[in-house]
């Protein structure tokens, strides 16, 4: 027979043995200093910045042409991130990309995170552990440096 305990009940709430005390702890990184994950305001940050660089770029090159910008925004992002493991932004606050493995991005990986990062929605629609969908398609993840 089926009683109470099988069933649950509304006043226990939900399982929650299975969701992780902070963003980072299911890819095995620590809760805070170097290596935990990047928080939105380092990431806000960090876009700003290097929205303001490529706009200053296309104003001055480009006449402040929209597309223009947008264009030295993702070959900023590609060029730095695929080399350095950062962008003028991401090093101003104290972060960088690196892979799940654990080592650099990479240009192919950066390349395409920067095209995904520039249609802005995969960027927004992130998972608990606070990865986009252009981290999560690419394997990658924004930790403190």
């Amino acid at each position: 027979m089926v009683d109470r305990k099988d069933i649950g009940s509304w006043l226990t709430g939900p399982d929650t043995s299975g969701i992780s005390k902070y963003p980072g702890e299911r890819l095995g990184l620590p809760e805070s200093g170097p290596g935990s994950i990047a928080r939105a305001g380092r990431r806000i940050a960090a876009i700003c910045v290097d929205w303001a660089i490529a706009l200053l770029i296309s104003n001055y090159a480009f006449a402040g042409d929209p597309w223009a910008t947008l264009a030295v925004f993702a070959v900023e992002q590609a060029l730095l991130v695929g080399t350095l493991g950062y962008s003028i932004g991401h090093r101003m606050v104290g972060i960088h990309v690196v892979r799940l493995s654990g080592g650099p991005a990479g240009p192919v990986p950066a390349l395409v995170r920067s095209l995904l990062v520039c249609l802005v929605i995969p960027a927004v629609i992130f998972d608990p552990d606070h990865r986009g969908l252009h981290d999560k398609a690419m394997n990658t993840v924004l930790v403190r440096m």
